[in-house]
């Protein structure tokens, strides 16, 4: 019943910039915590970005100053805004929500010249 709906992937160039949605239903988004992990072929899925439901933000140290992941309450909708992409940055992103154990489908992000 709860969803999440990722949206916003694509090929950027390197320094490019992209913006990823998730469009949550069945669930609030600004009540809940809200994650992005990302997975590249052959590694493991890693914790990108966190919102809380107060606002605080946490970052991976590899994306600290290039990403940002937001929040529209209104539009129950959880951003992820990546800047100064790197080739390393290529990955399927994901959407979670982490106290309903909720994944979303994933988007695909691929950063190449």
């Amino acid at each position: 019943q709860v969803q999440l709906v990722e949206s916003g992937g694509g090929l950027a160039q390197p320094g490019g910039s992209l913006r990823l949605s998730c469009a949550a239903s069945g669930m609030s988004v600004g009540i809940n915590p809200m994650d992005w992990y990302r997975q590249a072929p052959g590694k493991q899925r890693e914790l990108v970005a966190q919102i809380s439901g107060g606002l605080r933000t946490n970052y991976a140290d590899s994306v600290k100053g290039r990403f940002t992941i937001s929040r529209d309450n209104a539009k129950n909708t959880v951003y992820l805004q990546m800047n100064s992409l790197k080739p390393e940055d290529t990955a399927v992103y994901y959407c979670n929500a982490p106290i309903v154990g909720v994944w979303g489908q994933g988007t695909q992000v691929t950063v190449s010249s």
